[in-house]
C-alpha cells in the first residue's frame, strides 16, 4: 500500500487531499463528513476584513454592485451574515469544528489591510485553529496607487499577522504579480510558511437587457490547474516555504500532477460541491492504484519529480514553450 503522507505547514497529514475553503465548513455535518470520506484537513470559510470593520459602504460597494467577489462565495448578496457567520459567532463555530474532528483546521481570514481586524489572527489561535490561511487580494481602481505601493501594503499586512501569532500562516494568492517569485520570496522573509496558489475571483457580466453588472459564478474546471501547476513546478525548491495547489483539482491525475510539480497538498471545493463531500473516497482510491500501478512507494517519492529543477527540459515552462507550441502548427492561407 503506498504511503500517501505528507506534511504541510508543519502538520502532518495523512494524504495530500485538503479540503479547501468554502461553505461545506459552515455545518458540523459536513466538517465531520469531509473527514469521514478522507479530508486529511479542512481550511474553514473565511472571516472577512469587512465584517470586523463594520464597513458597509463597502460591503455594498464590493458585493452588491458587482465590482469583484471572492473564490469562496456560492451566491452573491450583499448580506455576508447568509454565508459567513458575525466574527464571534466564527470563532465559536470554529472551536466547535475542531472539537467535531481530529484532522487539523485551519482558520482563514480575507483582507488587504493592516489595522484592528488583524487581532482576529490571535483569536483564531486562541479558538484552536491548527494553521491560518490568510486570503490577500485587492482590486486597485486608483490610477495613482502604484504596484509597489500595493505590493509592501501586502507584506506589511503578513508582518502585522506575523507578529499576533505564532501559528503557521499560508498566504493564499492571485497570479497578478509582476515578479511573482520576488514576491513569494519576500512573502516568505515577511513571515508566510506557506503559499496557497492560486484564489480564483469570479468576474462580473453585463446584462444587456436590464442595463445592470451582474454576478456570473463559474466553478474551477480541470483546465484551471495549468496556471497553478505552472508556478509550483517553478517555485519548488527556490522559496522556503510549503506549497498547496489550489484551484483546478479535480480528479487523482490532477493531485499526482500537483504533487509532481511540488506541492504538499492539492486543495478541492468546487469538485465536492458539483459531486459531494464522497468524491474524496473515490480520489483517495483512484490514487492509490495509480500509485501501486506504476509502483511509486509513497507522495514523498514523486514529490518535485516534475518541477522545473527536476525535468530535462526547463525551458518548458518558459517563454520558449510558447514559442514551441506556436511553431509546431502548421499554417496555410486559403
Amino acid at each position: 500500500m503506498p504511503d500517501l503522507a505528507t506534511t504541510y505547514l508543519g502538520l502532518s497529514l495523512k494524504n495530500p487531499l485538503v479540503a479547501s475553503a468554502s461553505p461545506l465548513s459552515r455545518r458540523l455535518d459536513t466538517a465531520r463528513h469531509l473527514e469521514d470520506a478522507g479530508a486529511a484537513a479542512i481550511v474553514m470559510y473565511s472571516l472577512f476584513e469587512e465584517q470586523i470593520t463594520h464597513e458597509s459602504h463597502e460591503l455594498d460597494h464590493y458585493l452588491e454592485r458587482g465590482t469583484h467577489s471572492y473564490a469562496e462565495s456560492l451566491n452573491y448578496f450583499p448580506d455576508l451574515g447568509r454565508y459567513n457567520l458575525a466574527p464571534e459567532q466564527y470563532l465559536e463555530h470554529l472551536q466547535r469544528v475542531k472539537q467535531a474532528v481530529s484532522i487539523p483546521v485551519i482558520g482563514s481570514l480575507n483582507g488587504i489591510s493592516s489595522g484592528g481586524w488583524v487581532e482576529y489572527a490571535h483569536k483564531i489561535e486562541q479558538a484552536g485553529a491548527d494553521a491560518l490561511e490568510l486570503n490577500i487580494y485587492y482590486m486597485p481602481t486608483d490610477v495613482d496607487l502604484s504596484g509597489a505601493e500595493l505590493e509592501e501594503s501586502y507584506l506589511q499586512l503578513v508582518r502585522d499577522v506575523r507578529t499576533r501569532v505564532s501559528l503557521p500562516i499560508a498566504l493564499k494568492l492571485s497570479p497578478f504579480f509582476t515578479s511573482l517569485p520576488h514576491m513569494a520570496k519576500r512573502f516568505v522573509e515577511a513571515g508566510a510558511n506557506g503559499l496557497v496558489l492560486f484564489n480564483r475571483f469570479y468576474q462580473p457580466d453585463f446584462d444587456l437587457e436590464s442595463l445592470d453588472v451582474v454576478p456570473n459564478l463559474v466553478l474551477s474546471s480541470p483546465h484551471d490547474l495549468r496556471l497553478p501547476l505552472r508556478w509550483i513546478a517553478i517555485l519548488y525548491g527556490r522559496v522556503a516555504a510549503d506549497l498547496a495547489l489550489t484551484s483546478g483539482v479535480h480528479s487523482a491525475t490532477d493531485i499526482l500532477k500537483a504533487m509532481m510539480a511540488g506541492a504538499n497538498v492539492a486543495m478541492l471545493a468546487s469538485t465536492l460541491l458539483t459531486h459531494g463531500i464522497d468524491r474524496l473516497t473515490h480520489l483517495l482510491h483512484t490514487l492509490q492504484e495509480w500509485m501501486e500501478q506504476h509502483e511509486y512507494e509513497s507522495i514523498a517519492q514523486m514529490r518535485g519529480s516534475m518541477s522545473q529543477r527536476a525535468v530535462a527540459d526547463p525551458a518548458a515552462f518558459e517563454r520558449a514553450n510558447y514559442m514551441k507550441e506556436l511553431n509546431s502548427f502548421n499554417l496555410y492561407v486559403m
